[in-house]
């Protein structure tokens, strides 16, 4: 077994391990939250609870929901949360509506298959449209 010698003291910082002293902004840049893969799994669970007219829109629902739980978290620099996940469901009228029709699932069309697409969709999302259920969103159930 071979044991990796500890860096010296003094060694340069590798370039992809340093952060930016001001934060990355911009239409497509995203907002950098801790964890928001999390947002995936519990969209995941969530959205495979509820009735889709057309199973196949599935995924594309789980992305867009995960991708907007996780700007809604990382506006406060916060891991994404049920609650996060929630009020994204509830800004598209998910949890409302049983089967969930084409017209409600339209907006999320392709989003499991292009990046840009989910930059766009996300992007498309407002601050005030992500905060106006925050301080309820832990409550619904």
């Amino acid at each position: 077994m071979m044991v990796t010698a500890t860096p010296e003291i003094g060694r340069t910082p590798k370039p992809g391990l340093e952060r930016s002293s001001r934060a990355v902004a911009g239409v497509g840049q995203g907002t950098p939250a801790p964890g928001e893969g999390y947002a995936l799994t519990i969209a995941s669970r969530e959205c495979k609870k509820l009735n889709f007219a057309h199973a196949h829109d599935l995924d594309d629902v789980i992305i867009g929901v995960a991708s907007v739980a996780a700007k809604r978290a990382s506006l406060i620099g916060r891991g994404p949360t049920l609650g996060d996940v929630r009020v994204a469901m509830d800004l598209f009228g998910l949890r409302a509506s049983s089967p969930i029709s084409r017209d409600i699932t339209t907006p999320f069309r392709g989003l499991a298959h292009s990046y840009v697409a989910q930059r766009r969709f996300v992007d498309a999302v407002t601050r005030a449209q992500l905060t106006a259920g925050a301080n309820d969103a832990a409550s619904r159930h």
